[in-house]
């Protein structure tokens, strides 16, 4: 286990929005990072399930859930497709669930809160928006850099140290 975010504040600190300090870390990679792939939904994960599915290589999903905490928009089953595709993790502004069994999975988590309840599947939810939560404004085609420390998005792909 490594820290990655003291190290890049250090180096990068004109290139790097902080997260404030509202998310745990939740999946068994504790340290990720990559192109940010954008989802907004509210208490539906429809656009996640169809993301997981697909190739996650060198990419992080980054969920915009409105900050709900009354729904879970992502539990174990899609937590293990999305590490199945490549996915390096997904931070989620809101809650997910099935917390020991995605501590399991080799993805990174970030979300809010676990809660148990599922979402209803509505077909509700646009991938590829700006997103802003937390602090800091994340567009598709962003880096954004995960460990224990925290979150940091950059405009560009930064040298790790």
């Amino acid at each position: 286990m490594k820290d990655i975010l003291p190290d890049l504040c250090d180096l990068y600190p004109e290139h790097l929005q902080i997260a404030d300090p509202i998310f745990s870390s939740y999946g068994q990679k504790t340290v990720f990072h990559g192109e940010v792939v954008t989802v907004s939904c509210f208490e539906d994960n429809s656009r996640v399930r169809e993301l997981v599915n697909t190739n996650g290589k060198g990419k992080v999903m980054v969920v915009d859930g409105g900050g709900s905490i009354r729904r879970a928009l992502l539990g174990d089953m899609l937590a293990e497709k999305a590490a199945s595709n490549g996915w390096e993790g997904i931070v989620i502004y809101g809650a997910i669930r099935d917390v020991a069994a995605q501590s399991q999975v080799n993805l990174g988590v970030h979300a809010l809160k676990a809660y148990p309840m599922p979402t209803e599947k509505r077909g509700l939810g646009e991938i590829g928006k700006t997103l802003r939560f937390a602090g800091i404004v994340i567009q598709p085609g962003d880096h954004i850099y995960c460990d224990l420390n925290g979150i940091a998005v950059a405009k560009q792909p930064l040298a790790l140290p």
